[in-house]
């Protein structure tokens, strides 16, 4: 399993009939079994394939892709993906990209892909779910579990309540301290390491460097580097590079002190890149800070 699923692949195939539901809404549709979702010429990790039934359509493919930002390219990923999947298994397909944490910026979300070349028209279009625009309480829908570890990046989630009463549900599923785990990640976006320490009675430190917790921090790795390339500059990337270094300082010690400031702001790409990775092995500030990269020219 690659690193940018975000665990999708997991968290959604442990209550597959209940999201193909959710997602197709139709309460008729059934999931039958999770498909192999790499292709000779195209493999997408954050892609989930579940061949499903429902009296409307009968057979067919649910197609999602779970994205941790809106990102430009999709509309041709999901094109290529759904034609893949067509042509291997002989099925339609209905296609669902489900945003987690809204773009940043002015970034657009496109919702279908289209082209034209000398007369011939293409089109695709796919379902968009963002996240944040979907009411939280409906992660606390029994058939719906897989979206409590997403109940506090909802609408309306990002409190100490939500956390606790997903925390409690969580409780009495299966895989219970991976699904808490996979919560306390993501609820580390909106609320902040302390209270989900203070929740969830385990160390963000833990968080990070748990399988799931590793997919996640790799995920924003590479959505910093691709929010640099989308700037086409490289202080672009320095600064995406900055931000996601602070944000995980801040999860893991509380604070970022003016010296750890002033050292990030003197690395060059190449060196925050090796910040990140330190950061997973050091213990306190002050270890960082003894770990800093030497300068050297950009």
């Amino acid at each position: 399993m690659g690193k940018a699923d975000i665990s999708g692949k997991r968290l959604i195939g442990l209550y597959p009939d209940g999201w193909v539901k959710w997602v197709t809404r139709s309460s008729s549709t059934v999931a039958e079994v999770i498909l192999d979702s790499e292709f000779q010429w195209l493999s997408r990790d954050s892609d989930i394939l579940i061949k499903a039934y429902s009296e409307e359509e009968g057979e067919f493919m649910s197609l999602t892709e779970l994205q941790f930002r809106p990102d430009t390219r999709m509309p041709v990923r999901i094109r290529a993906y759904t034609a893949l999947a067509e042509e291997k298994y002989d099925l339609r397909v209905h296609p669902v990209v489900v945003n987690i944490f809204p773009p940043t910026g002015n970034t657009p979300i496109p919702t279908r892909y289209e082209s034209s070349i000398m007369g011939l028209e293409a089109r695709q279009d796919y379902e968009v779910i963002n996240l944040w625009e979907i009411d939280a309480e409906l992660a606390f829908q029994p058939e719906l579990k897989a979206l409590l570890p997403l109940a506090t990046v909802m609408k309306g989630g990002a409190n100490e309540t939500i956390l606790r009463r997903a925390a409690v549900r969580l409780q009495q599923e299966e895989r219970s301290e991976d699904l808490q785990r996979l919560l306390g990640i993501f609820s580390s976006y909106v609320l902040g390491g302390n209270i989900v320490d203070k929740v969830l009675n385990f160390a963000t430190q833990a968080l990070l460097e748990s399988p799931w917790g590793q997919e996640i921090l790799q995920q924003g790795v590479e959505e910093g580097r691709q929010e640099g390339r989308q700037e086409g500059r490289e202080e672009g990337k320095e600064q995406e590079a900055r931000r996601l270094i602070q944000r995980i300082i801040l999860r893991r010690f509380g604070e970022v002190s003016e010296a750890v400031e002033a050292n990030l702001q003197r690395l060059n790409r190449e060196q925050l890149e090796t910040v990140v990775e330190m950061l997973i092995d050091v213990n306190s500030l002050e270890e960082l800070m003894a770990a800093f990269p030497p300068v050297t020219d950009n």
